[in-house]
């Protein structure tokens, strides 16, 4: 045999298995609780690209064309699906469920019965529980180059919720450089939801160290002032006068270090805007903007708020995809969603779906460079 044509072979194979993030498909290929992991890979015309992962719903690498064209890859993650089930970060693109963020001291009560939920937060219940939405393997069915829907039936009684409750995700990658999702559920009996999306967004690429620079604008008058464990007192609180306003555009840390009370209780921002539109309005919620790479990203949604969180607690004590360390504050997320605690707290738009009834939502992440 030619050494030179095995050498050619060998890379097209290594080049035709590899991502345009970098990553190999075959090293998310394995089992959790014996149903099979795969990546699935999006593309659209423009050659934008983005990966998603059965194993808890989760975006893995998003790649979209900077100020120059040069692709930029905009959220965190890891390299294989070892490092996922290991993950310090276990929500990095995942799908939090049956109801991400907190509910007070892991209880509730739903028509006359009062449910005991996991304390893994604190005092509180986090984003589900100890294997919520973001720790189990869904079935994934890509309906094309640019769409996969995902699907997960939650059984009566899993991490304590009632009901058997059928969730249908689609994720698109449009041509306009968008990334879509649709949330669709039902359930057989009356039981609660507050589903969200837990991407980690550096726009300048994964792996650069801070997001102080980059500019923010979230159409929110007021937002939901926490005690120390994160649970909102209950009153909406107005931003006008606090580090918390950024009805006009500021820089993520530009203020982020004031000796404010509330970002001291979240040791920065991770805190729940109230949209300034209707409940279930499919509106404009916010901008961001990386200088350094004229990325823009524009949140439209029909859900009436947004926990706006500064990786205040990521570490860096581990590599991520290609070998980048993570250290605090090297992303910000924006999970769309209802109200922390809602159930709890009647006075908030309600996140209890009744037998029968469906849940709907929708989050768009469009991405453009900034004029």
């Amino acid at each position: 045999f030619n050494k030179n044509i095995i050498i050619t072979y060998l890379k097209r194979f290594y080049i035709m298995e590899r991502t345009k993030s970098g990553l190999s498909t075959k090293d998310f290929e394995g089992s959790v609780d014996e149903k099979e992991t795969r990546l699935a890979v999006l593309t659209n015309r423009n050659g934008a690209e983005m990966t998603v992962l059965n194993y808890g719903a989760k975006i893995v690498s998003l790649m979209i064309p900077d100020k120059n064209g040069k692709l930029v890859d905009v959220v965190l993650g890891h390299n294989n699906l070892k490092e996922y089930l290991n993950s310090e970060e276990r929500y990095f693109g995942a799908v939090c469920g049956r109801t991400g963020n907190r509910i007070a001291n892991g209880k509730f009560s739903l028509e006359g019965k009062e449910y005991n939920l996991a304390i893994n937060n604190g005092p509180n219940n986090l984003h589900g529980g100890i294997k919520g939405f973001n720790a189990v393997v869904w079935d994934m069915e890509q309906l094309d180059n640019q769409t996969v829907k995902l699907t997960y039936l939650s059984k009566d009684g899993e991490e304590g919720f009632p009901g058997n409750l059928l969730t249908k995700i689609t994720y698109r990658l449009t041509d306009d450089n968008s990334f879509e999702i649709e949330y669709k559920a039902g359930s057989d009996q009356t039981t609660i939801i507050n589903l969200t999306n837990h991407s980690y967004f550096n726009l300048s690429g994964a792996g650069d160290p801070s997001v102080y620079d980059h500019l923010l604008t979230v159409h929110a008058k007021t937002y939901l002032p926490t005690d120390d464990t994160a649970i909102p007192y209950g009153d909406p609180a107005p931003v006008a006068g606090t580090p918390f306003d950024f009805t006009n555009e500021h820089a993520i840390g530009s203020r982020i270090e004031e000796d404010f009370e509330q970002l001291r209780f979240g040791n920065g921002y991770d805190h729940t805007f109230i949209f300034d539109k209707k409940v279930g309005e499919f509106a404009h919620g916010l901008t961001c903007v990386s200088p350094k790479t004229g990325i823009q990203m524009d949140i439209f949604t029909t859900e009436p708020g947004v926990q706006v969180y500064t990786g205040n607690w990521m570490t860096g004590n581990f590599a991520g995809k290609l070998g980048h360390k993570y250290p605090a504050r090297s992303a910000v997320c924006f999970e769309t969603q209802h109200f922390p605690d809602a159930i709890n707290k009647p006075e908030y738009p309600t996140v209890i779906l009744k037998a029968g009834d469906k849940f709907r939502s929708k989050t768009i992440h469009k991405f453009s460079i900034k004029k």
